[in-house]
């Protein structure tokens, strides 16, 4: 069994530089790689293209990175919570591509799987088709989509072994198995990390062929966007 456990985040995110494209995990602030995010602002690398569904909020999340202005260029689907984000925006300091959500994931799916592009009825004859290619199909125009194009992608999930195999817990299962294989290397923190074995393969959601480096991580937030609790 091949072991692709490294010690800590420091040595996970090996190799990682200005200008690199990063996928990250997360469906708003759940499922988000919190220690890959915290290691990625303390090594202050810039010029970064981040493709992700959320852009974090002001002071969490890819928030962060925001803040010290380490991104060039957000890829995402949904950008609603965060003010500086908006603000880098307008101010034509940060350039933004807002996606349809799945076209985002099947963009991701299409890396993952190995297809260079892929045909999406999602955005025709809106400015998201403006310059690509279209065709029609049993009488409805699709879109041409190409696959996504990273350096590292950045998962969390809630349990993996060191063989890379991982299950992914609730709300979590959301971008980041689709992430999961589709860029050069893919760098997953797991907040349990067990022996192979331990999984029972019948509940695995991605196999350790995907994963090229897996950790446990530390100290997680787990933050809630927008706490609603009833009335007493």
């Amino acid at each position: 069994m091949i072991s692709k456990t490294v010690n800590s985040v420091t040595e996970a995110l090996e190799g990682v530089h200005d200008g690199m494209t990063f996928m990250l995990g997360g469906f708003g602030l759940s499922g988000i790689p919190e220690n890959a995010i915290s290691e990625l602002v303390r090594l202050n690398i810039k010029n970064l293209t981040c493709i992700s569904n959320n852009a974090g909020v002001d002071d969490f999340g890819l928030g962060l990175l925001l803040q010290k202005k380490q991104i060039d260029k957000m890829v995402s689907s949904y950008v609603g919570e965060n003010a500086e984000f908006e603000r880098q925006m307008l101010s034509e300091e940060l350039e933004v591509e807002l996606i349809p959500q799945g076209t985002l994931a099947a963009r991701c799916q299409a890396a993952q799987q190995g297809f260079p592009a892929i045909y999406t009825p999602a955005g025709y004859g809106t400015e998201v088709a403006l310059g690509k290619e279209t065709r029609e199909f049993d009488g409805k125009m699709y879109v041409l989509e190409e696959a996504f194009k990273a350096d590292f992608a950045f998962i969390k999930a809630w349990k993996g072994d060191k063989a890379g195999n991982l299950i992914f817990k609730g709300t979590a299962r959301n971008f980041n198995p689709v992430m999961c294989g589709a860029a050069k290397v893919t760098v997953v923190e797991v907040e349990e990390l067990v022996e192979p074995g331990e999984l029972d393969p019948n509940f695995i959601h991605i196999p350790g062929i995907f994963v090229q480096r897996i950790f446990e991580g530390k100290n997680y937030e787990k933050r809630i966007e927008k706490r609603t609790v009833r009335e007493r």
